[in-house]
């Protein structure tokens, strides 16, 4: 089975296994910038995890919108691109796809540095951590990036290094429905795939946003399942990016990709 049809697999059942798994990890007691518990910078990769990683991505700057941001992602000339899905050893890699929303939020932030700088930046469900490397690239004061993958931490700090960057604080948990933590700016991107997880993110920036006036960007390419939420009433759209060519493929012929500012209501913001 090629990995065009494993990435088939992403995009309709997997993630629904994957959203559960964001459900079930409950965020601890705190969410404070400093008392978060981080995969620091100073640690150590597996040898055997990042011998794996090198040797079945590919560097790539290239079919994306940013093509200043070097990473690690599976491609056609990867061994797994071809492979059985169920052969890759670290479960589903959804890091090594450079999604669409992730790609509209690190062009957007790329070009528009003042966003960022001087801000303490959440990227939330970061996969590649393409959009925590522009956060830094751009001037922003800390940055932390979250996935729920342990392995998409390592190939955080492997991307980092491809930027000539000190790798960013890195936590792997559910941080959803946790303490709203005091943070400048949200990023996020791809994540309204699931109808249940999207209530749950809805619910916690929103009491973000209320508690400590916390800013809130998203990135999707209006797929449906993002455009039907009734978040989506409480958006506005800030950007629409083109999509390369080689990420329309990849992404069922989506054309475009958009940054979104999400604004709830007065009248939402108690709930």
């Amino acid at each position: 089975m090629a990995f065009r049809s494993w990435k088939r697999l992403f995009l309709v059942g997997r993630q629904n296994t994957f959203a559960k798994a964001w459900r079930s990890r409950r965020g601890g007691p705190s969410l404070r910038w400093k008392r978060c518990c981080h995969w620091s910078a100073g640690k150590s990769l597996d040898p055997e995890v990042k011998a794996f990683l090198e040797e079945n991505t590919e560097v790539t700057s290239s079919g994306h919108l940013t093509p200043e941001i070097r990473l690690r992602l599976l491609t056609p000339r990867c061994r797994f691109w071809r492979e059985k899905p169920d052969l890759w050893p670290y479960g589903d890699p959804f890091w090594a796809i450079y999604w669409p929303g992730g790609q509209a939020l690190s062009r957007y932030i790329l070009d528009n540095p003042h966003v960022v700088k001087g801000r303490s930046v959440l990227d939330l469900g970061s996969g590649c951590g393409a959009t925590a490397i522009a956060a830094v690239m751009s001037g922003a004061s800390q940055v932390l990036a979250n996935d729920i993958d342990p392995i998409a931490g390592m190939a955080m700090i492997l991307n980092c290094e491809l930027n000539h960057l000190n790798p960013f604080p890195i936590t792997i948990k559910n941080i959803i429905n946790s303490e709203a933590g005091n943070w400048d700016l949200i990023v996020l991107g791809d994540m309204f795939y699931d109808e249940q997880l999207a209530d749950g993110l809805h619910h916690w920036l929103r009491k973000c946003i209320r508690i400590q006036q916390t800013e809130v960007l998203i990135g999707d390419p209006g797929r449906h399942q993002f455009l039907s939420h009734s978040i989506h009433s409480q958006l506005h759209k800030v950007i629409e990016y083109s999509l390369p060519e080689y990420t329309r493929q990849e992404n069922n012929g989506l054309t475009s990709s958009i940054v979104w500012s999400y604004q709830p209501s007065n009248s939402l913001e108690n709930c």
